[in-house]
């Protein structure tokens, strides 16, 4: 019992004094230490952290890439307004999907799914007369 008290203690030691020498932090450790401040005084979330950090940690200024992407092709805004179109419509699945398609091809009337669906003629409360034959 005295040898694993004296081998535990041992071990520990060691692993404390191992654990001494690893604590002094590389130059990438430092600057992900310095960026990650950054962000957070500058109250960065998401994608913009996260390109942010990205430019940060390889040692761009952030502000080039940040607004080259802010930058849209025109594909990109024809599906951003399809987008907040079929939110606005509050379009869901199979309706949304028909509708996203008539919108990015540019079709002056984008399909709208409840139109594409085949009405069901409504059945009659009562049944008719039969007519009255002489």
């Amino acid at each position: 019992m005295k040898k694993l008290l004296i081998a535990l203690s041992l071990a520990l030691a060691a692993t404390g004094a191992y654990a001494k020498d690893e604590k002094t932090a590389t130059p990438q450790q430092s600057r992900m230490a310095d960026c990650n401040k950054e962000a957070k005084a500058k109250d960065m979330k998401g994608d913009e952290r996260k390109a942010f950090m990205k430019s940060c940690l390889s040692g761009k200024p952030a502000e080039a890439k940040v607004e080259a992407k802010k930058e849209m092709t025109p594909q990109q805004m024809k599906m951003a307004n399809c987008n907040k179109e079929a939110k606005a419509k509050e379009m869901k699945g199979d309706e949304r999907k028909k509708f996203m398609s008539g919108c990015l091809k540019g079709d002056a009337k984008p399909v709208d799914a409840k139109a594409a669906t085949p009405a069901v003629p409504a059945t009659p409360a009562t049944p008719a007369k039969p007519a009255d034959k002489k």
